[in-house]
């Protein structure tokens, strides 16, 4: 995904930033919000920004 778009890109819910966190160094392809505990898809390189398709992320610490 262009870095662009990254920059422009912000959480649906909160409008807060989101960090964009993808293979190999993590599990998957997806774009986080901590302040919402919230993970956002990314399929085919297209960002999936509906909170219906959001992943809650687990209680631990996210490692920035």
């Amino acid at each position: 995904m262009e870095t662009r778009l990254l920059d422009l890109l912000v959480c649906p819910l909160c409008k807060g930033p989101l960090e964009h966190r993808r293979p190999p160094t993590d599990e998957r392809h997806e774009l986080v919000c901590h302040a919402d505990h919230l993970a956002f898809p990314v399929r085919d390189g297209i960002p999936v920004m509906l909170e219906s398709e959001a992943r809650a992320l687990s209680d631990t610490p996210a490692t920035p």
